[in-house]
């Protein structure tokens, strides 16, 4: 299915309604301090390996980042905050960054992790891995996908050779289409976090917010309808047939604070009756009308409100020489619940990565319960990687 929203190139200046937030300078240092002492402790423990360093998921790292996350200062929590406006997506600048400490640009997330557990090679990645999930657990409850970059915590989005075309993270030259982040499963994720390394092209990440746009109230009773189901695209691999397949609404919340769930790509829009086509037709274009784009610079994170926004990234063209755009995402979850109804759903085999999984609400534990979520699950490594 075509994509609905047109390559946005909006300058930064032009972001509209997204919040800006400044890390205070002291709160900050104290980022990439607290960082650096995770990393010299866990060097010294017995047993801990490379290979530990790269996955993010020995219990001892996990235990050390949820205390010393505790501890940062309140600054620090007060700016990772969800996003409070209309637009639901804010910008954080102000996490020291230089581009020497960084090394080149990962070909590929393989790359970039193999890169991260080697004490020789990974640069700050590393450090700067612990730095996203530091501030993500001061977010919430940052988890993983076990058929996402091998369930890693971090996620590395680089553009890659052969994957210039895709509908995924490592695309470049193709527009990303605008989606809520696995809007398949009911596990997906409350925020994105996105954090900038490096962004010499200043590519932007478009963000539209269901909170800006005009629906009548015909369109908006039948997209509350769930009608069609969203399904996971075929990297996840093509076993989903074999779980239920539960047809979800596009708009859900109340009146006034709409939320979405939309991924017209992986929508079957063709079963559904014409009048439901024309109101999911008119929401992209009122997702188009008003579309920001946001421009990271290196040491900026954005927050995205995936129950509120879609997101995609506008065309760039990668150069493969080790100084391409690069950024690391983290998957947060809130205490913020979600119908009752989705705790239902399959999710078509697919788990999620959870080692703060005291912190886990009633949803999870809904979910898991669930005899479909625990059917043969796809874990494949391929999997189409959408955010950008």
């Amino acid at each position: 299915m075509k994509n609905v929203l047109c390559e946005r190139h909006t300058p930064d200046a032009a972001t509209g309604e997204i919040e800006r937030r400044t890390l205070p300078a002291a709160a900050a240092e104290a980022v990439r301090a607290t960082a650096a002492a995770v990393t010299a402790t866990m060097e010294r423990l017995p047993g801990w390996s490379t290979r530990d360093a790269a996955a993010l998921t020995d219990a001892r790292l996990i235990d050390l980042i949820d205390a010393r996350a505790a501890g940062l200062p309140a600054a620090v929590h007060r700016a990772v905050r969800p996003p409070a406006t209309s637009a639901g997506a804010v910008i954080v600048s102000g996490l020291p960054l230089h581009d020497g400490e960084l090394g080149p640009t990962p070909r590929d997330w393989r790359q970039a992790t193999a890169w991260s557990g080697d004490a020789e090679r990974r640069h700050a990645s590393f450090e700067l891995d612990l730095s996203m999930l530091l501030l993500a657990r001061c977010a919430g409850e940052p988890f993983g996908w076990e058929g996402q970059q091998d369930g890693r915590l971090v996620n590395n989005i680089v553009p890659s050779p052969g994957h210039e075309h895709e509908q995924s993270g490592a695309s470049s030259t193709t527009l990303l289409s605008p989606h809520t982040e696995d809007a398949f499963h009911p596990r997906r994720a409350h925020l994105l976090m996105l954090g900038c390394l490096r962004n010499p092209d200043l590519v932007g990440t478009t963000i539209s917010s269901v909170r800006q746009v005009d629906l009548d109230e015909r369109q908006r009773l039948r997209l509350r309808e769930p009608l069609l189901p969203i399904l996971p695209d075929v990297s996840y691999g093509t076993g989903f047939h074999r779980h239920p397949i539960s047809p979800v609404a596009t708009i859900g919340g109340a009146d006034d604070e709409p939320t979405l769930r939309y991924d017209p790509a992986y929508t079957p829009l063709g079963d559904a009756d014409d009048e439901f086509r024309s109101a999911y037709t008119h929401l992209g274009a009122e997702l188009e009308r008003v579309c920001r784009t946001a421009v990271l610079r290196p040491g900026e994170l954005l927050l995205v409100d995936n129950d509120v926004v879609v997101h995609g990234r506008v065309p760039f063209t990668p150069r493969y020489d080790g100084t391409d755009r690069w950024l690391k995402r983290v998957n947060i979850r809130l205490p913020r619940p979600r119908i009752p109804a989705e705790s239902g759903e399959s999710g078509y085999g697919q788990r999620t990565v959870t080692p703060f999984g005291s912190q886990m609400n009633e949803e999870n534990r809904e979910f898991q319960a669930h005899p479909a979520a625990h059917s043969e699950p796809q874990r494949s490594s391929r999997r189409s990687d959408h955010s950008g």
